[in-house]
Parts: C-alpha cells; sequence; structure tokens
C-alpha cells in the first residue's frame, strides 16, 4: 500500500428494501479510492451518490458486499471486507477515528470524560488523558463548568464540537469526518478547520465529506466524486 492509509478496491454496497417487496438499491457501484498520509480526501457528489454510506462502510458499520476495503493497521493490512468484529473494534481503538454530525455517548458520563475516553483506551493515564481533552474543550470554547456535566443538554453546537474533540483527540492514523462543521457558526467552524488541518499536518489520512464550499476549498487536498450507481 506504499504509503496509503486507506484502499478501497471495487467496493459495491447496496440494500434490500424489505418493506417494498424486497426491492433491491444499489448505492456504490465499483468505487476504487486511496487515501494517503497527510492527505484530507473531500467526497464530492449529489445526495443519493452513496458518501455517507462509504464513510459508514470505510468505519465498519456496513459490511462490504464486495470488493475491498484495506486499512493500514499497526504494521500489518487488514481488509475489512473479511476482518472479524473484533479486529474492527480494535482498528477503531487505534487506527481510524470517527467525527459523525451527532454525539452519541453514554448517559451521565461528564463531558471531560467522554473526550477523554479514545486515550484512555490506548493506556494513556487519567491525568494525562483529561488534561489533553481539557485543552482541546478550552480550544473549542466549551466552558470549564460545563466539564463535569453531561452533554446531553449542550447545544447542538457545544454537543458538535464535543463530538469532534472526542474524535480528534488521539490524531489516529486515520479520521473519518461526517460534516464536522454542520452545526457550528462561523467563529468555531474556523476553529474546527484549524484543529482538523493540524491534525492532518501531524501525517493522519482524512477523508470526509463537507457540504460547505468554504470549508471544504480550505481542508481538502483531493476531491473523489462519486457517481451515481447507475453509472458506475
Amino acid at each position: 500500500m506504499s504509503d496509503h492509509r486507506l484502499r478501497v478496491i471495487g467496493l459495491e454496497k447496496g440494500f434490500t428494501l424489505h418493506n417494498q417487496g424486497g426491492m433491491r438499491l444499489p448505492v456504490l457501484r465499483g468505487i476504487d479510492l486511496t487515501v494517503a498520509a497527510g492527505e484530507c480526501v473531500v467526497l464530492k457528489g449529489p445526495s443519493g451518490t452513496g458518501k455517507s454510506t462509504l464513510l459508514r462502510t470505510l468505519y465498519g458499520n456496513y459490511l462490504v458486499e464486495q470488493g475491498h476495503v484495506l486499512v493500514r493497521h499497526d504494521e500489518r493490512v487488514i481488509d475489512l471486507a473479511t476482518a472479524p468484529p473484533r479486529l474492527i473494534l480494535e482498528m477503531r481503538r487505534r487506527t481510524m477515528g470517527f467525527v459523525s454530525q451527532f454525539l452519541r455517548v453514554i448517559p451521565r458520563v461528564p463531558t471531560i470524560d467522554i473526550v477523554a475516553e479514545p486515550l484512555r483506551s490506548l493506556g494513556i493515564a487519567a491525568q494525562a488523558a483529561r488534561q489533553r481533552a481539557g485543552t482541546l474543550l478550552e480550544r473549542l470554547a466549551i466552558p470549564q463548568r460545563l466539564w463535569s456535566l453531561p452533554p446531553a443538554t449542550f447545544s447542538g453546537g457545544e454537543q458538535q464540537r464535543v463530538n469532534v474533540a472526542r474524535g480528534l483527540i488521539a490524531e489516529q492514523p486515520i479520521i473519518v469526518l461526517d460534516e464536522p462543521t454542520a452545526a457550528l457558526d462561523d467563529l468555531n467552524r474556523a476553529v474546527v478547520m484549524a484543529l482538523i488541518d493540524e491534525v492532518r499536518r501531524r501525517g493522519s489520512a482524512i477523508i470526509g465529506i463537507f457540504h460547505d464550499v468554504e470549508v471544504r476549498d480550505a481542508l481538502g487536498t483531493r476531491i473523489f466524486e462519486l457517481p451515481h450507481a447507475e453509472s458506475a
């Protein structure tokens, strides 16, 4: 895979609509894609071309139907098409971070511990992990008085910034981003953009969806346009 952290070969993915008599809906067909260290590849295409489906397949949330998703994990390459669930979970812990549009966390856990958890899972001491989490939360303008509270009652923008902090804190070799700035005002959007770019410059391979043209142009080092499944 040379310096490629992620490589997709001939990926196909569709869905069976059981409430429509088992009709088959193709979404991804014949996708070939590579993402190298230090790149930010932006997925582009009209609604319905499968951008979110591709991200979820890369992260192992959706099964690979045909083709290969090759991930450089530690010193080896694993294929998500055949990897057992335990290996996919280990890959997520050590190799691939994910920032979605929505924060999904265990209720009643303090915000600072939610953000620190990816570092704790890597064996980082609690104090060091919480200190790093606090630094990120400060930079993302989450007031310190909120750190001990669970984020369920936070505003949408505050929850999204917590989500970004959690997804970027470990600076994993591969980062998957699904509209990380969608709920943010201009000021906080600029901070998140700067954080993403810093992580990329330090060597992470990033792939993401950014509907905001300004964000896409500022962060993307390369555009990957998805074809409609019917024309792929």
